[in-house]
This record gives C-alpha cells, structure tokens and sequence, in this order.
C-alpha cells in the first residue's frame, strides 16, 4: 500500500472589492412609513391569495393541494413577519418614551 501523501493546501486570500450600500439621496429616498405601508399591502394580499386558494379547493375548482398549502404557508409566514416587526417597533416606542432627559 502506497504512504498517503500530506495535503498541502494552497489557500490564497482573495482581495475583492467590498460594495458600499446604496445611500438614497434627492427623491430616491425611502422612508419607513412607505415601506411599512408596502409590507402590510402584501401581507394583506398573502392573505386573501391563500383565502381564494382555500375557497377553490373547497369548491372544487382545484384538486392539487400542493398550491393551497403554499399559498397558506406564504400567508402564515408573511403575517408572523409583519407582527414580529410590530412587536419589535412597539419596543423601540416604549423604550424611546421611557428614556430619562
């Protein structure tokens, strides 16, 4: 049986450059209202998608489950999404009003 050879890695650092986030600046800016706005809209309609795919496999109009469980599941994750994000700003607002001058 032939000796195992000792690997000798060759690892050499990469140097790549680092891409700086995007600062919003002039009408390009985003503020937090809009985008909480955007967020309740689409968990919203998470909802009433995983509302019609119930509705259509309890009617009938589909036999595949597969779409309504996802549907369901997308909706189920959206909201939980959207209510941790309250929980964590109703913090921030109580921390903020508790905080001594």
């Amino acid at each position: 049986m032939p000796p195992i050879n000792p690997i000798s890695p060759n690892i050499q650092p990469v140097n790549t450059p680092v891409a700086k986030p995007a600062t919003p600046a002039g009408d390009d800016r985003i503020d937090f209202a809009s985008t909480l706005r955007r967020c309740v809209a689409q968990a919203e309609g998470d909802q009433q998608a995983s509302s019609r795919a119930v509705q259509d496999l309890l009617s009938g109009r589909t036999e595949d489950v597969v779409p309504v469980v996802a549907a369901v599941a997308k909706a189920d994750m959206s909201f939980k999404l959207l209510m941790g994000v309250r929980n964590k700003v109703i913090e921030a607002y109580r921390q903020t009003m508790n905080m001594q001058i």
